[in-house]
Parts: structure tokens; sequence; C-alpha cells
């Protein structure tokens, strides 16, 4: 298993290849070493996959257009989540309110409480905005407060208060025994 180190080096090294030549193959490896990881955050992040795709194809190009401007402050991982979470951002404001009420409407499972998706994971969809990022981030994502700060632009302590009033409501809804609901909020 590599290290954190390694891996800054290896991604350094595929960087470099692809802004040297800016061949399919090294890009090809930085896409498939972060692209699963991105797009299970962007899920989380949008709840939906379709719109989780999107989100990660405008991450990847934007990524790309930048990559030569990376000044590694941060790793590749971190900063990559940063483009993905602006670009989830603008997924959710270009939204319209009755394409998430009718995609809600379609999403009803008609199959036996055992095959949905774990209630866990659909409630965390159900968290605000807010609440849900700085969540997925932290406990799921494994960044610190610090970093969340800084890809999120907001005060550490918000970040901190945001995972507290995610976790406290989360224990709430499973204390009562909220089911997997259709309604994004509480």
């Amino acid at each position: 298993m590599s290290s954190p180190t390694d891996r800054a080096l290896d991604d350094r090294a595929l960087v470099a290849r692809f802004l040297e030549v800016r061949d399919e193959a090294s890009f090809r490896v930085l896409y498939c070493a972060y692209t699963p990881g991105l797009l299970l955050f962007a899920t989380r992040l949008l709840g939906r996959q379709h719109d989780a795709e999107d989100a990660l194809q405008e991450t990847w190009v934007r990524a790309v257009r930048r990559l030569d401007s990376f000044r590694w402050e941060s790793s590749l991982r971190t900063w990559l989540s940063g483009i993905l979470v602006n670009c989830c951002r603008e997924a959710r404001r270009d939204r319209r309110p009755e394409e998430d009420e009718a995609h809600t409407l379609l999403e009803i499972p008609a199959r036996p409480a055992e095959t949905l998706e774990p209630p866990l994971e659909a409630l965390v969809r159900r968290l605000p905005d807010g609440y849900r990022e700085v969540l997925v981030l932290h406990d799921l994502e494994g960044y610190t407060h610090e970093e969340i700060s800084s890809l999120l632009a907001i005060a550490v302590g918000t970040s901190k208060s945001q995972l507290s009033r995610a976790r406290q409501t989360l224990r709430s809804w499973l204390d009562r025994g909220a089911g997997v609901a259709t309604r994004r909020n509480p």
C-alpha cells in the first residue's frame, strides 16, 4: 500500500507528464484514480446519479483547463474535490423546484423495503445542503475542519457547528424511526 507521500509524488509525476504531452494515457490514470471517489461524493451531495455524473464531467473539464495553474498547496484529491463542490452547488442552484418534486415522485421504488438503499444514506441525502456537505466531507471523505473551511469558503467554526447539527439531525431522525422518506428536508 502506498503512503500519502507516494500518492502525491505519483500525482505530481502524472500531472507533469499530462501537461507535457497532453496524452490520454496520463489523463486516464488520473481519471481512474479519482473518479470513483468523486462520483460517490457528488452523488451524496446531489442525491441523483445523473446530476452527479454531470457535475463530475464538468469537474474534469475545469480541472484539465486549470491543471497547469495548480500550485500543490493541497493534495490533488482536495483540489479536485473543491472543484466538484462548486460544480455540485451550481447544479443545485440550477435545479427548478418542480424538477426535484417530479424526480422524487418518479424515484419512489415499487420494491420491498429490504431492497432499498441503506436508510442512513437516504437520510444523509435529506439533510440541508450545508449540513450534508460538511458531514460528507468530514465523516465520509475524511477531511479536517480546516480543509473543509478552505473547500467550502466557510469558517472553521461554521464547519464544526454544521457537522454537529448534521449529526444531531440524523440522530433525531434515527431515534424517531424515520424511514426513507421522499422529501428532502424535515
